[in-house]
């Protein structure tokens, strides 16, 4: 079974790091060996996972695993969907940012074991892509990007995509975490 922030669980960034429904903001709270690359749209994390883009790319497309993989814990559980996503499946996430809310989102990306992108009605996307690394290894990159959203310029205002740097370093290296031998 995985465990999830709600049973004790701190990352592998340790304690003082995101609590459940935070922003985080600071570049200090970066975890060490994920590298980030923030551009005007998008920002993106990139870390060296201890498993094959096939065990990675499955972890990934299961909903129920991403209050796991959420780097600053917004997403809390599943509730609608699909146990294993593909091309245009819809899901449904329990969130919490201050308050709990729920949130439907589109698989808009997709490519067996390499890449699966998604968006909720803002159309701004969370996406990972996986490489080959070596011998069992695969090099993880979480990007959120959005270029693709409704209205950049309303995201810019609120902090966006800096923002969100900390959550993607996170986001990966929790992956990371979970795949650790």
């Amino acid at each position: 079974m995985l465990s999830g922030p709600h049973d004790g669980w701190q990352g592998p960034w340790g304690r003082g790091g995101a609590v459940a429904g935070s922003v985080p903001a600071m570049a200090q709270d970066l975890p060490a060996d994920v590298t980030t690359d923030l551009r005007d749209d998008s920002v993106s994390a990139t870390a060296i996972v201890d498993a094959t883009p096939e065990e990675v790319f499955e972890l990934l497309r299961r909903p129920e695993n991403h209050s796991i993989i959420s780097g600053d814990h917004s997403v809390t559980g599943a509730t609608a969907g699909p146990e294993r996503l593909s091309m245009g499946d819809r899901f449904g996430m329990k969130m919490k940012i201050g308050v709990p809310y729920r949130i439907r989102n589109t698989v808009v990306e997709y490519e067996e074991g390499r890449r699966i992108a998604w968006c909720h009605p803002g159309k701004h996307r969370w996406r990972w892509e996986l490489e080959p690394a070596g011998e069992g290894k695969t090099k993880v990159t979480e990007t959120f990007d959005m270029s693709t959203a409704v209205f950049p310029p309303a995201l810019r205002v609120i902090g966006y995509p800096k923002r969100h740097e900390p959550n993607v370093a996170k986001s990966v290296a929790n992956v990371r975490a979970h795949f650790a031998r």
